[in-house]
């Protein structure tokens, strides 16, 4: 958990803004922003889940067999 130290602003007697320092909101922003990509993964793998996977290694290889057969082809 992000510890941080919120001065809070009160308007007619209730607490109505927060004021961070720049290191606390730049620490929440960057957490939050992995929060959103961590979301985005999860549904990207679960949209994909039936569908073939490919490691780098296995990419970059079709890549080059290709390569290799527009040449002889060429």
């Amino acid at each position: 958990m992000l510890k941080t130290k919120p001065e809070y602003l009160s308007k007619d007697g209730r607490r109505e803004f927060v004021v961070l320092s720049v290191e606390d909101f730049d620490k929440i922003k960057e957490a939050l922003e992995d929060a959103d990509d961590l979301r985005n993964l999860r549904e990207a793998k679960r949209k994909n889940a039936k569908h073939p996977y490919f490691t780098l290694e296995e990419t970059e290889q079709m890549l080059k067999q290709r390569r290799t057969k527009r040449a002889v082809n060429a």
